[in-house]
């Protein structure tokens, strides 16, 4: 019984195949990279057209590495929130299209509920609940307690940028390709990471769970371009790296303390972690080393099920078994508060 599974909420054209068992019979991206590189940043207009160029071509070629015929796909799953509006319409689209020309079920599923459900595609029965559950991306830097796979209650999220475009944006304030998440890593490799003193907004604060990036954006800015000079300074190649190091490293702290709060305020023993900035070496490695200090399972799935995809769309399975199935109606939500869900 295949489900087909289909990924546009921002810039990655995706579409997998799952079976029932959550086994992943393919799974294709399509990304847009090489198409945002020369601004810097996911452009919206041109995401979505690019999606509409790509969507049918992927859908065709997951099926197709599958092994298996249109005909036998058993239900479409589409990531409806939260997202860009255009590009989430693409993916809707398509699915609407395929459920009412094939006659199966149609399925909508959450985003940020499918990142943290790619570690039970990894980690299998590992992922109990109650659980915390951390998403960084470029769109995204929120924690939930997880309640079931599709039961997501909000603890905390960034009140300004997200993790993943502080990223970027000091990636081009620095000089460095797009997307600057690599780029960053890459160069902080080469550099001291207590070389500048900058902020951790928001860090020390144990009354609340939310996350703050852009003041920590700001310091790098005036590192290169103090506001009180009318240029901006010539840095070393050590000052880039140097300065490279120290941001990632503060970044990284400011998520970990966030997750060290929550875990400490609900008392659960498994957190579960997905989006693309998860990728990173250095936050992967301060994740893994909260399991002996706070005696938690931390599961971390690998790159390729961290950054955006559709095989994580097997939370779709979870849905139909619990008998929640959408109708033609269904429509795209880009900006979503998760509630607690019985």
């Amino acid at each position: 019984m295949p489900l087909l599974s289909i990924e546009t909420t921002c810039d990655e054209t995706a579409a997998a195949v799952i079976s029932q068992e959550r086994r992943v019979l393919s799974s294709v991206v399509a990304s847009q990279d090489e198409l945002h590189a020369r601004w810097r940043g996911v452009v919206p207009e041109i995401a979505s057209r690019a999606h509409v160029d790509r969507i049918i071509p992927i859908i065709d070629q997951a099926i197709n590495k599958a092994g298996i015929k249109h005909s036998q796909i058993t239900a479409v799953a589409v990531a409806i929130r939260p997202g860009l509006i255009g590009s989430l319409l693409i993916g809707l689209s398509a699915a609407k299209a395929i459920a009412a020309s094939l006659q199966i079920p149609l399925i909508g599923y959450d985003h940020l509920a499918a990142h943290l459900y790619a570690c039970r595609l990894e980690f299998g029965d590992e992922l109990t609940y109650p659980a915390v559950g951390l998403v960084a991306s470029g769109g995204h830097t929120s924690l939930f307690q997880l309640h079931s796979p599709i039961a997501l209650e909000v603890l905390g999220g960034t009140i300004d940028d997200a993790v993943g475009e502080a990223f970027d944006k000091v990636a081009s304030l620095l000089g460095l390709g797009y997307p600057g998440g690599p780029q960053i890593e890459k160069l902080a490799g080469h550099g001291n990471p207590r070389a500048y003193r900058l902020p951790r907004p928001l860090a020390n604060d144990t009354t609340r769970l939310d996350f703050s990036f852009s003041g920590l954006k700001t310091s790098v800015r005036y590192q290169i371009w103090p506001p009180e000079v009318p240029h901006p300074r010539t840095l070393t190649d050590q000052e880039r790296a140097d300065l490279a190091a120290s941001f990632q490293q503060a970044a990284i702290e400011s998520v970990i303390a966030k997750v060290v709060l929550a875990i400490q305020k609900t008392d659960c023993r498994v957190v579960a972690v997905g989006g693309g900035v998860t990728a990173n070496k250095l936050l992967r490695s301060a994740l893994e080393g909260l399991e002996k200090r706070h005696r938690v399972r931390v599961l971390i799935p690998s790159a390729a099920l961290c950054t955006d995809n559709a095989a994580m769309g097997a939370v779709a399975w979870e849905h139909i078994e619990r008998n929640d199935i959408a109708d033609l109606d269904l429509d795209a939500r880009p900006n979503i508060y998760r509630q607690k869900q019985k």
